[in-house]
């Protein structure tokens, strides 16, 4: 299987007391399939997977693939610093229905680059899923190199990587030494902005934070890009900018969160030590919002 297009991480909508908002999750997922997203990613960074305790976890999982299963595709974030309780987390999203498992490289710890390679091996020789890298220095402090990835991606169960470095060159680097190379090997742009060099260069698709509440924009950008319009894609790419730019102004998802919840979807606040969004953010977000469509 081919991963590519448009997959959505899904923010975790809380309530006003905190806990977690089933029915809220199941109309963001409902959503997100009837906007045409070609996948979702539910505990991820966005999905502030490291505030969740274990139940939540699974009940989140129950939920998006009774709502998702066999209409889009279901990534699930397994991801931790801990190479023994990434293969649990990722057995367990695998006996739940998830498609395949984003995995973060291992943050705090910082590994060297033989232990990253190690670590994906390692998860990859004991789990069934096909595992997406996910390569993100910013919150990891630790960049995984191409030369280490190639190496990584010598596993067949190992089938792309999310680059969220930033660096557009590296990215460009995976592109030619691996996804060339190996046909079933998905380069996604992890950060919206860079979406459309990241596709121009070759890459697959996107996971985004925006799509949470523009997912029809985004995917116009996608399939522009997939086409090869780019004059149409340029038009949906400096479109969507104001609020890439919004929903970053703070650390994500803190300002995709407060976006939502103008537009009364499902979202709540975010769990400590993630904070809401300051006033003056606030102000700046809701300029943004009233010059943009939605729904």
């Amino acid at each position: 299987m081919k991963f590519k297009g448009l997959y959505t991480a899904l923010v975790t909508p809380f309530t006003a007391s905190g806990e977690l908002d089933e029915e809220g999750l199941r109309e963001n997922v409902r959503f997100q399939i009837k906007s045409g997203v070609d996948g979702v990613v539910p505990l991820g960074t966005t999905g502030e997977a490291p505030t969740l305790t274990q139940q939540e976890k699974e009940r989140i999982m129950r939920i998006v693939v009774d709502e998702a299963k066999g209409r889009v595709t279901i990534m699930a974030g397994t991801g931790s610093y801990s190479t023994q309780l990434t293969i649990e987390a990722t057995k367990k999203a695998h006996d739940l229905g998830a498609d395949a498992a984003l995995i973060v490289s291992p943050y705090y710890n910082k590994p060297t680059q033989e232990g990253l390679y190690k670590h994906y091996h390692a998860i990859a020789n004991a789990c069934q899923l096909s595992i997406i890298v996910y390569n993100i220095q910013g919150r990891t402090g630790q960049n995984i190199q191409t030369d280490t990835l190639k190496r990584i991606a010598e596993h067949p169960k190992i089938v792309g990587v999310k680059e969220a470095s930033g660096n557009l060159t590296q990215i460009g680097e995976v592109i030619e030494v691996i996804a060339h190379h190996r046909s079933d090997f998905s380069v996604f742009s992890g950060d919206d902005g860079n979406t459309f060099a990241v596709m121009a260069l070759g890459g697959h698709g996107v996971i985004s934070v925006v799509s949470n509440l523009y997912p029809k924009e985004v995917k116009s950008l996608v399939t522009s890009l997939q086409k090869g319009d780019y004059v149409s894609a340029r038009k949906h790419h400096f479109a969507l900018m104001p609020i890439i730019r919004a929903a970053f102004i703070e650390t994500n998802p803190i300002p995709i969160k407060a976006a939502m919840q103008v537009h009364g979807m499902a979202s709540g606040s975010c769990r400590l030590p993630l904070c809401d969004l300051s006033k003056e953010n606030k102000e700046k977000l809701h300029a943004v919002l009233k010059g943009l469509k939605h729904g």
